[in-house]
C-alpha cells in the first residue's frame, strides 16, 4: 500500500499545475483547493499513464488517507509472489519458477528441443533478449499514450491538438512543440514532460 500512496501524480485546477508529486500529498493539495474554490475543475493524472485519477474527497484529510491506506477490493495477489490460493503445479515455487502452460505448433517444440539447455532455458533467453532489445521501444510507446490521454482530457478542443497528437506518434518534438506552444503553459509543459522528457535517462 506504500507503493500505492507514493505513486508518482500530477493535479490541474483548471489548466493550472496544482501539485505535483507522491499520491497521498498530491490528492491532500486537491481536498484544500476543493475547500476554497469549488467552481474550478480539479483533475489528478497518473504520471505513468496519464490516466485520470478519481477519489473520495468526503470527510477530513484524516478520513481520507484512510480511504487511500485500505487495500483495493479489486487487488488480487499475483501468481508470481507465492500468495495465491491455487494449488501448486509443475516448477520451482522455492527458486521462483512457476509452471505454465504454453501452446506452440510441432516446428516451435522441434526448434526449442535442439537448443542447449532444452525449451525451458531457450524460452528464457528469448524472452530475456526481447526484454532487452524491446525496452526502449516499449517505454517510448508507453509515454506516448500516457501524453495522449493527458492531452485528449486537457487539450482536446484546443488548437493544434490533432496536429500536436501526430506529431506525438511521429516521436516529432520539435513539431510537438510547435503546435502546442499556443497552449496554457502548464499543460504544454506537462504533456512534453510526459511525451519527451520520461524518455531521457
Amino acid at each position: 500500500m506504500t507503493d500505492r500512496l507514493s505513486r508518482p501524480c500530477t493535479a490541474f485546477e483548471g489548466d493550472r499545475l496544482l501539485a505535483a508529486g507522491p499520491l497521498i500529498e498530491v490528492v491532500l493539495a486537491v481536498k484544500t483547493a476543493s475547500e476554497s474554490d469549488a467552481t474550478t475543475p480539479l483533475l489528478v493524472f497518473d504520471d505513468a499513464t496519464g490516466r485520470v485519477m478519481d477519489f473520495d474527497l468526503r470527510g477530513t484529510k484524516a478520513d481520507i488517507i484512510a480511504r487511500l491506506s485500505r487495500p483495493s477490493a479489486n487487488a488480487r495477489p499475483s501468481p508470481a509472489d507465492g500468495s495465491t490460493t491455487e494449488p501448486r503445479g509443475r516448477g520451482r515455487p522455492k527458486l521462483g519458477v512457476i509452471g505454465r502452460e504454453v501452446t506452440l505448433l510441432p516446428r516451435h517444440w522441434e526448434w526449442l528441443a535442439a537448443q542447449p539447455g532444452g525449451a525451458s532455458v531457450a524460452l528464457r533467453k528469448l524472452v530475456d533478449d526481447a526484454r532487452r532489445t524491446g525496452g526502449a521501444q516499449q517505454k517510448k510507446r508507453a509515454a506516448q499514450e500516457a501524453a495522449y490521454r493527458f492531452m485528449s482530457a486537457m487539450a482536446g478542443n484546443l488548437p493544434g491538438f490533432e496536429d500536436a497528437a501526430r506529431a506525438l506518434f511521429a516521436n516529432d518534438s520539435i513539431r510537438f512543440n510547435h503546435h502546442v506552444s499556443g497552449w496554457p503553459k502548464d499543460v504544454r509543459g506537462y504533456a512534453t514532460r510526459l511525451a519527451f522528457e520520461a524518455l531521457v535517462d
